[in-house]
């Protein structure tokens, strides 16, 4: 399967989990969160990785906070800068209630991407903002687990490549639960309302 091929079909798949959840939605006496409500359809957050400052980190690091976690590399030319900068608005909006929060950048270029590099560029964004990284086999296992697609291109002749990947935001709440979707076409408007009823609770 070709690399753009692999990012349709993961993005497939979450339109999939979108659509069964709204028709599982309908009659809930919750009112209806801004974000693609994913409670139950996708998998705790958990994972073995590296942060911006060379040190382990797991999930049960960032317990009690709400996670945003995506998927990128600092090398991206628009998507990742653009959801980034989307995700520090909707974090302004939300004032005081944004310490209660952590978006974790995983980088799909380890290669270029070290800690010194993921740490500089994530902090253009704000303090709630992390960088993360690991070995091909801990950044497989992550991106399977959450159904995200990537795919590192052939150098040129300079030694760049791009990486084709999701660009899908997962949002977990302060237990570490899957709970919405955020996607390219989401405003920082609707990510900020859906994140202050998630560090409200």
């Amino acid at each position: 399967m070709n690399s753009a091929r692999a990012v349709r079909t993961a993005s497939r798949a979450l339109a999939t989990i979108a659509l069964a959840l709204s028709l599982a939605g309908c009659g809930s006496p919750e009112p209806p969160f801004a974000l693609q409500n994913v409670s139950g359809l996708l998998p705790r957050l958990k994972f073995s990785l590296t942060d911006q400052d060379n040190r382990p980190v797991t999930a049960q690091d960032y317990r009690g906070k709400v996670v945003l976690l995506y998927f990128g590399y600092t090398h991206c030319p628009d998507a990742c800068p653009t959801t980034l900068a989307t995700l520090a608005q909707s974090l302004r909006e939300l004032g005081p209630a944004a310490a209660r929060t952590r978006v974790l950048f995983v980088s799909v270029d380890p290669a270029r991407d070290t800690p010194e590099v993921l740490k500089r560029y994530v902090g253009f964004f704000g303090t709630e903002f992390v960088g993360l990284r690991g070995d091909d086999d801990a950044l497989t296992a992550l991106s399977k687990r959450y159904r995200v697609a990537y795919h590192r291109e052939a150098p040129d002749r300079n030694g760049y490549y791009a990486v084709d990947h999701s660009s899908a935001v997962f949002i977990f709440d302060a237990t570490g639960r899957a709970r919405l979707l955020a996607r390219e076409t989401d405003g920082a408007a609707s990510i900020a309302k859906d994140l202050k009823r998630l560090t409200a609770g």
